[in-house]
């Protein structure tokens, strides 16, 4: 591996505490999870990330885009979306309406440097029907990119590398990525005295998967309700940080999710500016 390539990848990452930012959030309600509905859904759920321009020679403007659209208005429609650099914390966006199919967010934002970005966005609709009776939908959507800044080449961006010099800063950028984002995971399970061996153990930029894939020796059902009452322990106790912190420097690596092999709960492991985090989430009894 050039030791060029390298020394830029490395100097950014190093520095990307300092660089941390986070756009204000509106005000909104906490994300509940309510039973399944199965009479209604979403026909749109998309999040992408593209680079449209090169503002200087140091830096380069993103767009940021997270959008569902449900099948007919819902009393409450909410989103939220998360977005890393390098494994680290970027950006949250989270948005609500009442009596509406459709969230909308786009964001742009200025990258300097090789990076390689991933967002993970969560979908979800309250539905209300007469005598009190609640229920909702959720969709989770994700998507990333690989943003090459040499220079001595033109900058280059992909989302799948396909040319042998793709492939190479694929390598490099991902592999920077995972040696940080390990390291820092082991630090928690250590601190926490977690036998790993007791767990599946799933980064959270992978939820995504489990739109379609069950956990092991649960239905589809159950695992809708697991990743939807996953989200709300994520969105009072991380996503909701945020509003506090506004305009100050974070320091997050995305969150590591542990799903006990005894199929008794799970257990969100995060860091946040050095504080060590762990939420634990008990399985419904009925499962």
């Amino acid at each position: 591996m050039n030791k060029r390539l390298l020394l830029l990848i490395t100097i950014p990452i190093i520095s990307t505490g300092l660089l941390i930012f986070l756009w204000q959030m509106e005000s909104a309600p906490v994300i509940t999870y309510f039973p399944e509905d199965d009479q209604t859904g979403f026909t749109e759920t998309s999040t992408t990330l593209e680079m449209v321009s090169q503002k200087s020679r140091d830096s380069y403007e993103m767009i940021w885009t997270s959008k569902s659209v449900s099948e007919h208005e819902l009393y409450l429609r909410q989103d939220a979306s998360l977005l890393f650099k390098n494994g680290q914390l970027l950006g949250i966006r989270s948005k609500w309406k009442e009596n509406t199919d459709t969230i909308l967010m786009k964001d742009t934002f200025n990258g300097e440097d090789s990076k390689y970005f991933q967002v993970l966005s969560f979908h979800h609709g309250e539905v209300h029907y007469p005598d009190d009776e609640i229920k909702s939908v959720h969709h989770m959507t994700y998507d990333q990119l690989y943003v090459i800044d040499s220079p001595n080449t033109p900058l280059e961006s992909f989302k799948t590398p396909e040319t042998d010099y793709e492939h190479e800063w694929f390598d490099l950028l991902d592999h920077t990525t995972q040696q940080q984002l390990v390291y820092n995971w082991k630090r928690l399970l250590a601190y926490f005295d977690i036998d790993k061996d007791a767990y599946d153990k799933v980064p959270f930029t992978d939820l995504n998967k489990f739109n379609t894939e069950p956990l092991p020796s649960f239905t589809q059902k159950q695992t809708n309700q697991i990743m939807g009452q996953l989200w709300e322990g994520i969105y009072k106790n991380y996503i909701l940080r945020a509003k506090n912190v506004t305009g100050k420097s974070v320091s997050s690596y995305i969150p590591l999710i542990l799903f006990d092999k005894q199929h008794d709960h799970l257990i969100v492991l995060f860091e946040w500016n050095g504080q060590k985090e762990k939420l634990i989430q008990q399985y419904p009894d009925d499962f």
